[in-house]
């Protein structure tokens, strides 16, 4: 699992510091009965949404990463924070 959080954390951090202008970053993760919830906010009204890369783009494809990975997803009703939580496979604390 450490490595799944590392990439979502990767990314949903590197879009907010990509399109924060100028807006100080915020990084909260929380873990809640069996799952852990990452929010990452970046003051931005504009919120996050997956976008279409080409084969030769270099970016575009961190949210559809997310996606792929986190057992849900979501931006706050303002667009300030894009959010997901993963799920703590069992016997794990």
């Amino acid at each position: 699992m450490t490595h799944d959080v590392a990439l979502v954390v990767s990314e949903l951090v590197t879009n907010a510091v990509q399109h924060a202008e100028g807006t100080p970053v915020g990084l909260r993760m929380w873990r809640a009965a069996h799952e852990l919830r990452i929010e990452v906010t970046d003051g931005s009204p504009t919120p996050a949404r997956p976008r279409r890369a080409g084969e030769a783009d270099e970016s575009g494809r961190g949210l559809l990463l997310v996606a792929a990975i986190a057992k849900q997803w979501g931006t706050s009703p303002d667009g300030t924070m894009t959010w997901c939580s993963l799920a703590i496979p069992e016997g794990r604390s």
